[in-house]
Protein backbone atom coordinates (compact mmCIF):
# COMPACT_ATOMS: atom_id res chain seq x y z
CA UNK A 1 0.00 0.00 0.00
CA UNK A 2 1.60 3.20 -1.23
CA UNK A 3 0.14 6.70 -0.63
CA UNK A 4 0.24 9.98 1.42
CA UNK A 5 -3.07 8.88 2.95
CA UNK A 6 -2.55 5.43 5.05
CA UNK A 7 -5.56 4.17 7.26
CA UNK A 8 -4.28 1.69 10.18
CA UNK A 9 -4.47 -1.78 9.49
CA UNK A 10 -5.50 -2.71 12.71
CA UNK A 11 -9.42 -2.52 13.51
CA UNK A 12 -11.23 0.08 15.31
CA UNK A 13 -14.41 -0.87 17.11
CA UNK A 14 -17.51 1.20 16.57
CA UNK A 15 -17.47 4.66 15.70
CA UNK A 16 -14.41 5.46 18.36
CA UNK A 17 -11.82 7.61 16.47
CA UNK A 18 -8.56 6.00 15.94
CA UNK A 19 -5.58 6.68 19.40
CA UNK A 20 -4.18 9.04 17.08
CA UNK A 21 -4.52 10.62 13.64
CA UNK A 22 -1.72 12.50 11.49
CA UNK A 23 -4.13 13.74 8.88
CA UNK A 24 -2.10 15.46 5.54
CA UNK A 25 0.50 16.65 7.71
CA UNK A 26 3.50 19.10 6.63
CA UNK A 27 6.39 20.73 8.18
CA UNK A 28 8.60 23.41 6.80
CA UNK A 29 11.51 25.12 8.46
CA UNK A 30 12.07 28.46 6.59
CA UNK A 31 11.80 27.28 3.09
CA UNK A 32 12.90 23.38 3.92
CA UNK A 33 10.10 21.09 3.64
CA UNK A 34 10.88 18.36 6.28
CA UNK A 35 7.68 16.56 6.20
CA UNK A 36 5.17 16.30 3.38
CA UNK A 37 1.75 15.53 3.19
CA UNK A 38 1.73 12.46 5.47
CA UNK A 39 -1.46 10.62 6.41
CA UNK A 40 -1.79 7.89 8.98
CA UNK A 41 -3.89 6.28 11.61
CA UNK A 42 -2.47 4.47 14.79
CA UNK A 43 -4.83 2.22 17.09
CA UNK A 44 -4.80 1.94 20.49
CA UNK A 45 -2.24 -1.15 21.00
CA UNK A 46 -0.42 -0.90 17.84
CA UNK A 47 3.38 -1.39 17.34
CA UNK A 48 4.50 0.99 14.73
CA UNK A 49 7.73 1.29 13.62
CA UNK A 50 8.93 4.51 11.69
CA UNK A 51 11.70 3.47 9.25
CA UNK A 52 14.00 5.67 7.34
CA UNK A 53 17.43 6.61 6.98
CA UNK A 54 19.15 9.33 8.97
CA UNK A 55 17.49 12.74 8.02
CA UNK A 56 14.57 11.41 6.32
CA UNK A 57 12.21 13.29 8.61
CA UNK A 58 11.34 10.43 11.40
CA UNK A 59 12.65 12.95 14.72
CA UNK A 60 10.64 15.67 13.12
CA UNK A 61 7.27 13.01 12.72
CA UNK A 62 7.59 11.53 16.38
CA UNK A 63 7.78 15.23 17.83
CA UNK A 64 4.68 16.15 15.55
CA UNK A 65 2.80 13.56 16.88
CA UNK A 66 2.89 14.79 20.55
CA UNK A 67 2.97 18.83 19.43
CA UNK A 68 6.62 19.57 19.99
CA UNK A 69 6.87 20.60 16.34
CA UNK A 70 3.94 22.37 14.98
CA UNK A 71 2.34 21.51 11.58
CA UNK A 72 2.93 24.43 9.23
CA UNK A 73 -0.42 22.20 6.92
CA UNK A 74 -2.31 19.62 7.87
CA UNK A 75 -3.16 18.26 11.75
CA UNK A 76 -2.75 15.46 14.30
CA UNK A 77 -5.31 14.04 16.75
CA UNK A 78 -4.97 12.66 19.41
CA UNK A 79 -8.63 11.02 21.05
CA UNK A 80 -10.14 12.85 18.45
CA UNK A 81 -8.66 16.01 19.74
CA UNK A 82 -6.82 18.31 17.68
CA UNK A 83 -3.37 19.14 18.77
CA UNK A 84 -3.27 22.41 16.42
CA UNK A 85 -6.46 23.76 18.37
CA UNK A 86 -5.08 23.22 21.85
CA UNK A 87 -3.48 26.24 24.10
CA UNK A 88 -0.31 25.66 25.59
CA UNK A 89 -1.96 24.36 28.64
CA UNK A 90 -3.84 22.27 27.49
CA UNK A 91 -1.18 20.83 24.90
CA UNK A 92 0.85 20.35 28.48
CA UNK A 93 -1.84 18.37 30.40
CA UNK A 94 -2.41 15.98 27.09
CA UNK A 95 1.44 15.47 26.96
CA UNK A 96 1.14 13.63 30.50
CA UNK A 97 -1.29 10.99 28.09
CA UNK A 98 2.62 11.05 26.35
CA UNK A 99 6.30 9.37 26.88
CA UNK A 100 8.57 10.56 24.65
CA UNK A 101 12.15 8.47 24.32
CA UNK A 102 14.95 10.95 22.85
CA UNK A 103 17.58 9.57 20.84
CA UNK A 104 20.26 10.82 23.77
CA UNK A 105 17.87 10.43 26.94
CA UNK A 106 17.91 14.20 27.35
CA UNK A 107 18.33 13.51 30.46
CA UNK A 108 18.70 16.65 32.69
CA UNK A 109 22.32 16.37 33.73
CA UNK A 110 22.32 18.91 37.12
CA UNK A 111 19.45 16.21 38.49
CA UNK A 112 19.96 12.76 40.33
CA UNK A 113 18.68 10.19 37.77
CA UNK A 114 15.51 9.67 40.39
CA UNK A 115 15.01 13.47 40.45
CA UNK A 116 15.27 13.05 37.03
CA UNK A 117 12.51 9.99 36.92
CA UNK A 118 10.50 11.86 39.28
CA UNK A 119 10.70 15.27 37.26
CA UNK A 120 7.25 14.91 35.52
CA UNK A 121 5.52 13.31 38.70
CA UNK A 122 6.63 16.88 40.15
CA UNK A 123 5.37 18.57 37.62
CA UNK A 124 2.44 17.16 36.82
CA UNK A 125 0.99 16.00 40.02
CA UNK A 126 0.30 16.41 43.68
CA UNK A 127 1.14 12.99 44.80
CA UNK A 128 3.32 13.08 47.86
CA UNK A 129 6.99 12.56 48.37
CA UNK A 130 6.91 9.38 49.82
CA UNK A 131 4.60 7.84 46.81
CA UNK A 132 6.95 9.62 44.57
CA UNK A 133 9.95 7.73 45.75
CA UNK A 134 8.18 4.52 45.70
CA UNK A 135 7.19 5.36 42.27
CA UNK A 136 10.76 6.19 41.43
CA UNK A 137 12.31 2.74 42.71
CA UNK A 138 9.79 0.76 41.24
CA UNK A 139 10.41 2.08 37.86
CA UNK A 140 13.93 1.49 38.02
CA UNK A 141 13.65 -1.57 38.67
CA UNK A 142 11.29 -2.07 35.57
CA UNK A 143 13.79 -1.38 33.23
CA UNK A 144 16.48 -3.06 34.74
CA UNK A 145 19.00 -0.72 36.31
CA UNK A 146 20.15 -1.11 40.02
CA UNK A 147 18.93 1.03 42.62
CA UNK A 148 22.57 2.27 42.86
CA UNK A 149 22.20 4.98 40.34
CA UNK A 150 19.30 6.58 42.16
CA UNK A 151 21.93 9.13 43.57
CA UNK A 152 24.14 9.37 40.30
CA UNK A 153 24.00 11.76 37.79
CA UNK A 154 23.59 10.94 34.08
CA UNK A 155 27.22 11.92 33.40
CA UNK A 156 28.36 8.99 35.69
CA UNK A 157 26.47 6.26 33.73
CA UNK A 158 26.77 4.28 30.94
CA UNK A 159 25.21 4.95 27.63
CA UNK A 160 22.90 2.03 27.72
CA UNK A 161 21.77 3.04 31.33
CA UNK A 162 21.20 6.26 30.63
CA UNK A 163 18.56 5.39 27.52
CA UNK A 164 17.13 2.87 30.31
CA UNK A 165 16.92 6.11 32.84
CA UNK A 166 14.87 8.15 29.80
CA UNK A 167 12.60 5.26 29.60
CA UNK A 168 11.98 5.20 33.17
CA UNK A 169 11.24 8.81 32.82
CA UNK A 170 8.86 8.54 30.06
CA UNK A 171 7.00 5.58 31.80
CA UNK A 172 6.54 7.82 35.11
CA UNK A 173 3.20 9.11 34.44
CA UNK A 174 1.86 5.61 33.02
CA UNK A 175 1.12 6.90 29.72
CA UNK A 176 -0.83 5.19 27.07
CA UNK A 177 0.91 6.08 23.79
CA UNK A 178 4.80 5.84 24.45
CA UNK A 179 7.23 6.90 21.56
CA UNK A 180 11.09 5.98 21.10
CA UNK A 181 13.64 7.90 18.67
CA UNK A 182 16.10 6.01 17.22
CA UNK A 183 16.09 4.26 21.42
CA UNK A 184 19.22 1.80 20.17
CA UNK A 185 21.45 4.36 18.33
CA UNK A 186 24.91 4.44 19.56
CA UNK A 187 24.07 0.50 21.80
CA UNK A 188 26.37 -2.46 21.34
CA UNK A 189 24.29 -5.38 20.63
CA UNK A 190 23.63 -6.63 24.06
CA UNK A 191 22.22 -3.47 25.42
CA UNK A 192 20.26 -2.80 22.05
CA UNK A 193 18.70 -6.66 22.58
CA UNK A 194 17.63 -5.27 26.35
CA UNK A 195 16.05 -1.71 25.21
CA UNK A 196 14.11 -3.83 22.13
CA UNK A 197 12.74 -6.45 25.48
CA UNK A 198 11.64 -3.36 27.00
CA UNK A 199 9.89 -2.14 24.09
CA UNK A 200 8.38 -5.23 23.70
CA UNK A 201 7.30 -5.37 27.47
CA UNK A 202 5.86 -1.39 27.66
CA UNK A 203 3.63 -2.85 24.22
CA UNK A 204 2.51 -6.38 25.77
CA UNK A 205 1.53 -4.01 28.93
CA UNK A 206 -1.40 -2.39 27.10
CA UNK A 207 0.95 0.51 25.54
CA UNK A 208 0.59 2.00 22.28
CA UNK A 209 3.98 2.33 20.84
CA UNK A 210 5.89 4.39 18.03
CA UNK A 211 9.15 3.33 17.27
CA UNK A 212 11.94 4.90 15.06
CA UNK A 213 14.81 3.26 13.73
CA UNK A 214 16.84 2.65 10.17
CA UNK A 215 18.11 -0.51 11.46
CA UNK A 216 15.76 -3.39 9.89
CA UNK A 217 16.64 -6.38 11.60
CA UNK A 218 15.63 -4.44 15.14
CA UNK A 219 12.50 -3.78 13.19
CA UNK A 220 11.71 -7.04 12.30
CA UNK A 221 11.87 -7.97 16.33
CA UNK A 222 9.52 -5.56 17.78
CA UNK A 223 6.79 -4.04 15.43
CA UNK A 224 3.36 -5.08 14.03
CA UNK A 225 3.23 -2.78 11.39
CA UNK A 226 6.19 -0.70 9.42
CA UNK A 227 5.80 2.73 7.51
CA UNK A 228 8.63 3.68 5.32
CA UNK A 229 9.74 7.36 4.71
CA UNK A 230 12.03 9.00 2.09
CA UNK A 231 13.00 12.35 1.64
CA UNK A 232 10.38 13.87 3.89
CA UNK A 233 7.67 11.47 2.67
CA UNK A 234 5.73 8.24 3.72
CA UNK A 235 5.91 6.09 0.89
CA UNK A 236 4.84 2.71 2.35
CA UNK A 237 3.05 1.53 5.26
CA UNK A 238 2.27 -2.80 5.94
CA UNK A 239 1.82 -5.24 8.69
CA UNK A 240 4.50 -7.08 9.48
CA UNK A 241 2.21 -10.36 9.42
CA UNK A 242 1.31 -9.34 5.34
CA UNK A 243 5.12 -8.85 5.40
CA UNK A 244 6.02 -12.52 6.45
CA UNK A 245 3.58 -14.00 4.28
CA UNK A 246 4.71 -12.96 1.10
CA UNK A 247 7.01 -14.37 -1.52
CA UNK A 248 9.44 -13.55 -4.25
CA UNK A 249 9.69 -15.75 -7.19
CA UNK A 250 13.10 -15.54 -9.27
CA UNK A 251 12.42 -17.73 -12.26
CA UNK A 252 14.21 -18.08 -16.27
CA UNK A 253 11.58 -19.13 -18.59
CA UNK A 254 12.58 -21.18 -22.00
CA UNK A 255 10.28 -18.98 -23.94
CA UNK A 256 7.95 -16.11 -23.58
CA UNK A 257 6.22 -14.57 -20.44
CA UNK A 258 2.66 -14.23 -21.22
CA UNK A 259 1.83 -11.82 -17.88
CA UNK A 260 -0.10 -13.00 -15.10
CA UNK A 261 -3.85 -14.07 -15.40
CA UNK A 262 -6.85 -12.40 -14.77
CA UNK A 263 -7.20 -15.05 -12.34
CA UNK A 264 -4.49 -14.02 -10.17
CA UNK A 265 -4.93 -10.15 -10.63
CA UNK A 266 -3.88 -8.57 -7.01
CA UNK A 267 -1.96 -11.70 -5.76
CA UNK A 268 0.77 -11.91 -7.80
CA UNK A 269 2.89 -8.78 -8.93
CA UNK A 270 5.52 -8.43 -12.05
CA UNK A 271 8.34 -7.18 -9.94
CA UNK A 272 10.74 -7.04 -12.60
CA UNK A 273 11.15 -8.69 -16.46
CA UNK A 274 14.13 -8.89 -18.56
CA UNK A 275 13.59 -10.66 -21.69
CA UNK A 276 16.93 -11.84 -23.30
CA UNK A 277 17.39 -14.37 -26.31
CA UNK A 278 15.27 -17.31 -26.16
CA UNK A 279 14.52 -16.83 -22.56
CA UNK A 280 12.86 -14.31 -20.13
CA UNK A 281 13.83 -13.31 -16.47
CA UNK A 282 11.28 -12.42 -13.98
CA UNK A 283 10.91 -11.59 -10.40
CA UNK A 284 7.45 -12.14 -9.36
CA UNK A 285 6.16 -10.89 -5.95
CA UNK A 286 3.46 -13.35 -4.03
CA UNK A 287 1.64 -11.45 -1.63
CA UNK A 288 0.05 -14.20 0.06
CA UNK A 289 0.36 -17.96 0.67
CA UNK A 290 1.99 -20.30 -2.53
CA UNK A 291 -0.41 -22.57 -2.39
CA UNK A 292 -2.77 -21.07 -4.61
CA UNK A 293 -0.29 -20.28 -7.06
CA UNK A 294 1.30 -23.61 -8.00
CA UNK A 295 -1.03 -24.36 -10.33
CA UNK A 296 -0.21 -21.50 -12.52
CA UNK A 297 3.40 -21.94 -12.27
CA UNK A 298 3.24 -25.27 -13.90
CA UNK A 299 2.20 -24.68 -16.93
CA UNK A 300 5.12 -21.52 -17.42
CA UNK A 301 8.02 -23.37 -18.98
CA UNK A 302 10.12 -22.45 -16.40
CA UNK A 303 13.98 -23.48 -16.19
CA UNK A 304 15.20 -22.13 -13.26
CA UNK A 305 12.88 -21.01 -10.25
CA UNK A 306 14.08 -20.13 -6.95
CA UNK A 307 11.34 -18.98 -3.77
CA UNK A 308 12.38 -16.95 -0.36
CA UNK A 309 10.72 -14.92 1.55
CA UNK A 310 10.16 -11.37 0.65
CA UNK A 311 11.27 -10.15 4.11
CA UNK A 312 11.33 -6.44 5.03
CA UNK A 313 14.62 -6.03 3.32
CA UNK A 314 13.14 -6.37 0.18
CA UNK A 315 9.69 -4.12 0.59
CA UNK A 316 12.49 -1.34 2.01
CA UNK A 317 14.60 -1.95 -0.88
CA UNK A 318 11.23 -1.60 -3.51
CA UNK A 319 9.68 1.33 -1.40
CA UNK A 320 13.11 3.13 -0.17
CA UNK A 321 15.87 2.22 -2.73
CA UNK A 322 14.48 0.93 -5.68
CA UNK A 323 13.52 -2.21 -7.63
CA UNK A 324 14.49 -5.67 -6.83
CA UNK A 325 17.03 -6.80 -9.43
CA UNK A 326 16.73 -10.11 -11.37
Amino acid sequence: MTATAIASTAAVEGDAPPLLQVDSLSVRFGRHEVLRDISIDLATGDTLVVLGESGCGKTVLLKSMIGLVRPSAGDVRFEGRSLGRLNDRQLAHLRTRYGFVFQGAALFDSLTIAENIAFPLREHTRIPAAEIRRITESLVAEVGLPRTVLAKKPVELSGGMRKRAGLARALALDPNLVLYDEPTTGLDATVEAEVLDLVREANAAGRTVIFSSHVLSEVEAICGRVAIMRAGRLVHEQSMRDVRRGHLIRARLAGRFEGVPESLAGRVRVVADTPAAGEERLVLEAAESLAPLLGWLATLPLAEVEVEPIGLAAVYDRFHRGAVEC
